[in-house]
């Protein structure tokens, strides 16, 4: 019997799922032995901590709950961590119900058109108001999503009727992309015959590359149409059995036509592009049926065959992969309408950026998984500080962004917050970047049971397009490492180091996170040859730290520059001086290269008689010689003008590689290692969201009692 294309893709994709699964079966032996032994959510307590993060900051938490059981003990214990995603297993909040309604009403089936017959295809589901996420294997080309057609509302009513069924056709030639090793296929949906847009009309699911959606044990939600019927729903007896790199394996009922479907959370966000079920094979990868014979193609229906597992394609990779992507400005555009933590945005392709901007407090209420189009952003008021109103002006008329101020009397007319950033931060509005901020910190202020801080009682200086300027075409990557050979970016820093010591401070870093002397360590589990010792070095930082060493690359070049360069750091140092108060007392939190900039500050720009009453160092290069004897002065001698110093890390973030710091700086204030998000270890928002360090920020702010 001769396959059509489609048929032979799908059988590709069952084999390469059945291979995927008997690799993992080491790590799913693992998984179940300490399911036995009564760990109710068998995953690292890095993604345990992230998925809490996640639950508390999106209200994912029924409310009576919370106050019970979270505010009664510390978040910092692994057994409560665990109870809290367990709230959530066994509780729901009455808007479980209606929210899911709403996820479903953006999942259509998709009929193909053969031979003048109208048959069920798959399923597919709306990611913005004009894309739709289906299988690659359902929507191979663009030619067969000419072929086929959308039906929303292809259900039943509350009572039990066929509801009326929507069509809408696909427009391939304004967007369609695709992969078949993560089986998608992004397509892009025509309007209706009165243009309007069919997220308009059903809502749409918005993606997000951040972690802590789920962890291994979790329940997950698949809603689609299998065998082509009306839409139906998995809600029983399913969870997450297994991560693996770019796809999550899981147990819940689905059959044939199930393909293309959201697989969610239970709050509604989609964690996994459903492609099919794993079956069972033999010793020669041949299917097997559940009563263990040999399964006959084209004899034995699909329903005879023992399916193992589900598999779907990650969300993250999913996106990462649609990132990468070479599309010209008007698709790069519509991947930018899929929403803020998509990653998606039009300039995303620019190059790594150092921290994401929260789109919103944590503290505010979040816009829901499924969202209607976007409106139009509000224009955001930009302040200058006082006395800068000349200078900011002229910035502003060329085209950069401008520092903002804040009240002198909003802790107290004797204390000022202050917000001092780090690198990649050019191009970005001052505004955004200082809610992003105060969002963690409010966060973690929040789960300390203490008082919010305004955004605009916090001053931001802001040298993000300055340090641009003055560093010119050494800070934009060149276009041809715009595809990730971060070894050859590497190799050219080095070679544009003004002082050879690019190369020290990578080699510095990798040893400090535990690469052995030789290197030869560092070629375990890493996928290819080294070549040269800055290549192992690299490579062995971006395997200890799960950072991207492009990022990792680019990271250390901004440092590199600022401490070669006297004019980049005089530069950087002017604007930062003219952007802070020049009277009271300074509580200066600082992240990243901020943290190198803010140690040159306070020992030599502050104006005289100021002194820093607080000083918070966050994901912190400083433990590192390469950098220290670059200070001026140099040395891990603490500037007599820090009254008291904070300092928190994280393992995993490759920038705080040199922490902690008191071994180098001597002993500290505070000194915290905390647990980030592994895809977002280097965020600041991660750090200030913790609870020690928040309620460390907290202590050195005099609250105005006016």
């Amino acid at each position: 019997m001769l396959l059509s294309d489609e048929s032979r893709e799908e059988q590709e994709q069952q084999a390469a799922a059945a291979q995927r699964y008997r690799e993992a079966a080491a790590g799913r032996r693992a998984i179940e032995a300490k399911l036995e032994a009564g760990v109710q959510y068998p995953d690292t307590p890095e993604r345990i901590a992230s998925r809490v993060n996640r639950l508390l900051e999106r209200g994912g938490v029924p409310p009576a709950a919370a106050v019970e059981s979270i505010h009664a003990e510390a978040l910092d214990v692994p057994e409560t961590l665990e109870r809290v995603i367990g709230l959530t297993k066994d509780l729901q909040p009455w808007s479980f119900l209606p929210r899911g309604a709403r996820a479903a009403a953006t999942v259509a089936r998709i009929l193909i058109l053969r031979n003048g017959l109208e048959r069920p295809h798959g399923t597919g589901f709306l990611v913005s108001p004009r894309l739709l996420l289906t299988n690659h294997h359902v929507l191979p080309n663009a030619e067969t999503a000419r072929s086929c057609f959308l039906e929303f509302n292809a259900q039943v009513t509350i009572d039990n009727a066929p509801d009326a069924a929507i069509r809408f056709e696909f427009d391939p030639d304004t967007f369609f992309a695709a992969d078949k090793h993560l089986d998608y296929a992004l397509v892009a949906v025509k309007p209706a015959a009165d243009g309007s847009l069919a997220g308009a009309k059903f809502g749409w699911n918005q993606l997000s590359n951040q972690q802590g959606k789920l962890v291994q044990n979790e329940p997950v939600n698949v809603i689609g149409h299998p065998m082509g019927r009306l839409k139906e729903i998995a809600l029983r007896d399913n969870a997450l059995v297994q991560r693996l790199d770019d796809f999550l394996h899981y147990r819940t009922d689905t059959e044939p036509g199930n393909s293309g479907s959201p697989v969610f959370n239970d709050q509604w966000e989609v964690v996994a592009l459903h492609h099919m079920g794993v079956p069972r094979t033999d010793t020669q990868d041949r299917i097997l049926r559940k009563d263990g014979q040999l399964w006959r193609r084209g004899v034995d229906s699909d329903d005879t065959i023992d399916y193992v597992s589900n598999e779907g394609a990650r969300i993250s990779s999913i996106l990462k992969h649609l990132a990468a992507l070479p599309l010209d400005p008007e698709r790069r555009a519509l991947l930018a309408e899929m929403g803020p933590e998509s990653g998606l945005r039009q300039d995303a392709a620019v190059g790594p950026v150092e921290t994401p901007v929260a789109p919103v407090a944590p503290v505010t209420p979040v816009a829901p998984a499924v969202a209607p189009a976007p409106a139009p952003q509000e224009a955001v008021a930009v302040v200058a500080a006082p006395g800068l109103a000349a200078a900011g002006a002229v910035r502003a008329a060329a085209g950069t962004h401008v520092g903002l101020s804040a009240p002198k009397d909003a802790f107290g007319g004797e204390r000022h917050l202050v917000f001092l950033h780090g690198r990649s931060q050019q191009g970005k509005d001052p505004e955004l970047l200082r809610r992003g901020w105060t969002g963690g910190l409010n966060h973690g202020l929040t789960r300390a049971g203490l008082p919010t801080v305004d955004p605009a009682n916090v001053w931001f200086p802001y040298y993000g397009d300055r340090i641009v300027e003055v560093i010119g075409q050494h800070e934009a990557l060149p276009a041809s490492y715009a595809d990730a050979p971060a070894m050859a970016a590497a190799e050219s820093f080095a070679a544009q180091s003004e002082e050879g010591t690019y190369e020290q401070l990578i080699m510095e870093a990798a040893v400090l996170a535990g690469m052995p002397p030789d290197g030869q360590g560092a070629t375990e589990n890493l996928g290819s040859t080294l070549v040269g010792s800055l290549q192992g070095a690299l490579r062995w930082l971006a395997a200890k730290t799960d950072v991207d060493a492009l990022a990792i690359a680019t990271i250390f070049r901004d440092v590199d520059a600022y401490l070669s360069d006297q004019a980049v750091r005089n530069a950087v140092l002017d604007r930062v001086f003219d952007e802070i108060p020049h009277d009271g007392e300074l509580v200066l939190v600082t992240h990243s290269l901020g943290t190198v900039v803010g140690m040159d500050l306070v020992a030599n720009r502050l104006p005289t008689g100021m002194k820093v009453t607080l000083l918070v160092t966050a994901g912190s290069p400083l433990g590192m010689n390469a950098i220290n004897s670059r200070l001026t002065p140099p040395g891990t001698n603490r500037p007599g003008t820090v009254s008291n110093w904070v300092n928190a890390w994280c393992p995993t973030d490759a920038v705080a590689i040199g922490c902690p710091l008191e071994p180098s700086w001597g002993k500290l204030t505070e000194e915290h290692a905390v647990v980030n998000a592994s895809d977002r270890a280097h965020s600041i928002e991660e750090y200030l969201a913790h609870p020690e360090v928040a309620t460390a920020i907290d202590k050195f702010l005099a609250r105005s009692t006016g």
